[in-house]
């Protein structure tokens, strides 16, 4: 991959780590994870936070592409956009597998650090 072109993918993949950067969005995504279909008012109650917190929680992890919102009158139906975590996956696994390569610096016990 050239470097412009990877520089584009960690832009990417670093929009996505913040958007999954707070409890409540890591909240909203299991439970879209865990109900079949779309949901929409329903999350403010599962997640317990006012309609205007989770709006903005909703926003910013449709802005980073995690999510998918449609319209559907009188309501917006959300639901997991499918393969958006990808990227960032990919890297967690590539750099959990060259961290365990390393020598240097790595416990034999990862409880003790």
């Amino acid at each position: 991959m050239r470097d412009t072109e990877q520089e584009h993918a960690d832009i990417g993949i670093a929009a996505t780590a913040r958007a999954l950067g707070h409890p409540a969005r890591l909240r909203i995504l299991r439970l879209l994870a865990g109900t079949p279909g779309c949901i929409g008012g329903e999350i403010v109650d599962a997640v317990g936070l006012a309609q205007s917190t989770v709006s903005e929680h909703l926003r910013i992890l449709k802005e980073a592409g995690v999510i998918k919102g449609q319209i559907d009158p009188p309501r917006v139906c959300y639901s997991l956009n499918p393969g958006a975590l990808l990227p960032l996956s990919a890297l967690v696994g590539h750099l959990d597998a060259a961290g365990q390569k390393t020598g240097c610096c790595v416990s034999p016990d990862p409880v003790k650090g």
